[in-house]
């Protein structure tokens, strides 16, 4: 069951499976309610970048959240490893989705349902790195009141469908702004302005997912000695930028040069955007370098 053929690996409560092996409760939480946490993460040679502040992550939305039970970070650990130890690849997305488990009422105590998953890395393509990318103005707006705003539940519908509307359309990503106009993230990524050489990312507050990645650019342009600012901003900052940016863990850091039809800047990766991104793959590089 467990040959090198098998290249997708699910480990459910600790349990590992090749994917088409994996199965839940159809009376799961998640599934009947989308009570559910995830993250998304990537590996290299073997080794989950920044795993520790992804598992932190997920376990603080469950305290914000309110969940009875705040999954272990050791049980979190223990199924991402399994699945990233059974796959050979040196590029792999991860995936690790927690629910509150089974609603049934002859289930006795609700015991947490964990999932991990590992599967071969598609990437973005190379021309949006090259030459740079397009997003749109998404239609939906960003509502600070949702208590969900700012985590990664797997209600995810919103984002994804903002996401295949701005694909239709040719554009990489879908942009959201607040009901007050200011600017948020985009559907599955966080933000960041170019200005005079100067970084500027909406703040956490206003409010937007805690990005891993954001947290590493932030890290990286204090040693690349530029400035970085939380702050609101608009639409016209956004068109007005010398340079634009989005960050995800798959996507790592990824140029935009056009807001629909709008060039920004020079309509080019820009040398900010440049010196951020190989600065992120050294950084990679040194954490996750293969087993000598």
């Amino acid at each position: 069951m467990q040959g090198r053929s098998v290249r997708e690996w699910a480990s459910i409560n600790g349990r590992l499976v090749p994917a088409e092996q994996a199965h839940v409760s159809v009376f799961d939480s998640g599934f009947t309610q989308g009570i559910g946490l995830f993250e998304t993460m990537r590996a290299y040679n073997g080794r989950v970048f920044r795993l520790d502040r992804h598992l932190e992550r997920l376990r603080n939305s469950a305290r914000a959240l309110g969940w009875t039970a705040v999954p272990e970070a050791a049980d979190l650990r223990e199924n991402v490893g399994r699945v990233v130890g059974a796959t050979e690849l040196a590029d792999a997305r991860v995936r690790l989705t927690v629910t509150t488990g089974s609603l049934r009422a002859d289930a006795g105590e609700p015991q947490l349902t964990i999932v991990a998953t590992a599967a071969p890395n598609v990437k973005y393509p190379p021309e949006y790195y090259q030459k740079g990318a397009t997003v749109l103005v998404s239609d939906y707006r960003q509502n600070p009141d949702d208590p969900t705003t700012g985590h990664k539940t797997t209600s995810y519908f919103a984002r994804l469908t903002a996401l295949r509307l701005a694909h239709a359309r040719g554009a990489a990503e879908a942009m959201h702004f607040t009901h007050d106009g200011r600017l948020a993230e985009g559907a599955i990524s966080n933000v960041f302005l170019v200005r005079q050489r100067e970084l500027l990312t909406p703040p956490l507050d206003t409010p937007v997912l805690p990005g891993i990645t954001r947290a590493c650019v932030t890290e990286l342009a204090a040693e690349l000695r530029i400035a970085v600012h939380e702050r609101p901003l608009t639409i016209h900052e956004l068109l007005a930028a010398d340079e634009v940016f989005l960050t995800n863990a798959m996507m790592e850091l990824l140029p935009v040069v056009r807001v629909e039809r709008e060039p920004i800047g020079t309509e080019r990766p820009g040398e900010v955007t440049r010196e951020l991104y190989e600065a992120y793959g050294r950084l990679v590089e040194k954490e996750c370098a293969e087993h000598g």
